[in-house]
């Protein structure tokens, strides 16, 4: 069971939006998809309530008789969406679930101190991880990039200097905005609304499908 987690420590960089639509696309390929939400503001369970029945299920965690939050039956593939801060004992512990692990950043000074601050905890958590435990695939994906902009010429050379796979830059649109307040993701509404956005997703689809 495939389990991709969204991280960044810096909060509002588009995590959320990130991991919806990722569940979106594996919903929308026919696999049972869990989206689960370790964040305490719930933003993809909120998400999940606005989501309309008809579309493609996309489950949300299970509670047991213990009230511990489990994947349900039957789930094929897990996307969680964590929490800013993310550090430590916690970032270790999903790192040891994770498969794949997707930062998001946007372009701005800030994203990026936190980012490379992120990369190096990353690494540390993973020389911390026993010896026979997998590291999950890492990659990066700009959020709400501009073209043309100061900000993004900035972004895309920190992002050169950096040993990891950059997934590509989606663009700053409100097609994000709008799809996620009505409970939808890139591949709910007709592909001609969103064809721009799709063929960003292309090298993010592929990393994911691999």
């Amino acid at each position: 069971m495939p389990v991709i987690l969204v991280a960044n420590p810096k909060g509002g960089v588009g995590k959320s939006t990130l991991a919806s639509n990722i569940a979106g696309y594996y919903a929308r390929q026919g696999h049972a998809v869990m989206l689960g939400d370790v964040d305490v503001q719930q933003s993809a369970r909120r998400w999940l309530g606005l989501r309309p029945p008809q579309l493609p299920a996309i489950a949300s965690w299970e509670l047991d008789a213990k009230n511990i939050a489990r994947p349900p039956k039957g789930v094929s593939h897990v996307v969680l969406d964590s929490p800013a801060g993310l550090h430590g004992k916690k970032l270790e512990n999903l790192l040891r679930l994770a498969d794949k692990l997707l930062v998001p950043l946007q372009p701005s000074l800030f994203d990026i101190q936190a980012t490379y601050d992120f990369i190096q905890s990353l690494q540390d958590a993973g020389s911390a991880l026993p010896p026979h435990q997998r590291k999950p695939a890492l990659a990066l994906v700009g959020m709400r990039a501009k073209d043309g902009t100061l900000s993004v010429q900035q972004l895309q050379e920190f992002l050169q200097g950096l040993p990891v796979p950059v997934l590509g830059l989606l663009r700053d649109t409100q097609n994000y905005v709008q799809l996620a307040a009505r409970g939808l993701t890139l591949w709910d509404v007709a592909s001609s609304r969103v064809e721009r956005d799709l063929a960003q997703w292309q090298p993010l689809t592929k990393w994911l499908d691999a």
